[in-house]
């Protein structure tokens, strides 16, 4: 009877710390933003800009995360496309949409990290030094506009999971941190954002790394081994995990910069039957995954997917579309 006893203590004591962890003000209303990419676009055989302008006049999107893939922007070496970036953030401008500038060698979008071909044969001594020269030529371009509110440095550098064949160790943590120093050293007013997985990391090296954290929050996935599933997590688990953290680390801005409203698939989506993609994520799968991380805690949400609601749309099924239109 005593050790019973003991064993309920101990987990009422546990319950209710889980409890206690779990509370966090939950926002009234979403900032909600999307991840635009025109290298997710061309993907999907669809025009960028085109993509890009109904983002911004038909969802009437007002926060954007772009992306600075290094083979677009800089194919042949000291050889710089500029014109595809320069646009988006104009066009963001003219409408007073804010903008998420993300820039390195590992940016959101597989595989992982993207390089341009001429960079290949150098040593890993020699990449870093071309990223760090590609780093300072973008601050320098872009930090005039002051629709940019933040620079994301790297995206999800501490996560090695999905990064080990084309990234392998490049990303070591001495070098992120020079990454950053450049950024702050070349634009000492815009913080730095540094991200991590919602699902498969500690949060603790990235959440030290920058002046904000950003997370992801992916429900529906698929694993080799499972198949296709989801996550048996409730929302408290990000909650748990932020006031874990800050309680450790200390407070700062945390945002859901990567919230997955697309299908996870096993190969490009155009090749995939459209009857199977919304298997994986139809309009009753959006609805949950933004009810989910509307319960998380975090007030400013970046939708991971805009590009193929657009497809989708153009193949014949507004549905997540037009819902995505009452979220914006």
């Amino acid at each position: 009877m005593k050790k019973l006893k003991i064993i309920f203590i101990a987990l009422a004591l546990a319950i209710t710390l889980l409890w206690a962890l779990s509370l966090r003000e939950i926002p009234d209303n979403i900032n909600y933003g999307v991840s635009f990419s025109k290298y997710h676009s061309a993907e999907l055989g669809l025009d960028w800009k085109e993509v890009y302008l109904n983002l911004l006049d038909d969802l009437q999107v007002r926060r954007f995360r772009f992306s600075a893939h290094w083979p677009n922007t800089e194919p042949k070496n000291n050889e710089f496309n500029f014109s595809e970036l320069d646009f988006q953030i104009q066009e963001a401008k003219k409408r007073n949409a804010s903008v998420i500038f993300a820039l390195g060698r590992r940016l959101p979008g597989w595989p992982e990290c993207h390089e341009p071909e001429w960079v290949e044969k150098l040593s890993d001594e020699e990449k870093k030094e071309e990223v760090l020269q590609y780093i300072e030529r973008l601050v320098n371009r872009y930090k005039s506009f002051d629709n940019i509110i933040m620079w994301q440095v790297e995206n999800e550098p501490f996560l090695k999971l999905f990064s080990k064949h084309h990234c392998k160790n490049f990303l070591d943590a001495p070098f992120l941190k020079k990454e950053i120093a450049l950024v702050k050293t070349l634009d000492p007013k815009r913080p730095v954002l540094v991200t991590d997985s919602g699902e498969l990391s500690t949060w603790i090296k990235a959440y030290k790394s920058g002046d904000i954290f950003g997370t992801s929050v992916y429900l529906y996935v698929w694993n080799s081994i499972l198949g296709p599933f989801r996550y048996p997590l409730t929302p408290g688990f990000f909650r748990i995990k932020y006031n874990l953290i800050s309680g450790l680390l200390g407070r700062k801005d945390a945002i859901l910069v990567e919230l997955s409203a697309e299908p996870w698939l096993l190969k490009p989506i155009i090749d995939t039957a459209v009857e199977d993609q919304l298997k994986r994520m139809d309009l009753s799968k959006f609805n949950e995954v933004i009810k989910f991380a509307s319960k998380t805690g975090f007030k400013n949400q970046y939708l991971w997917g805009a590009e193929w609601w657009f497809w989708l749309k153009q193949n014949g099924h507004e549905e997540i579309w037009n819902r995505a239109k009452e979220l914006f």
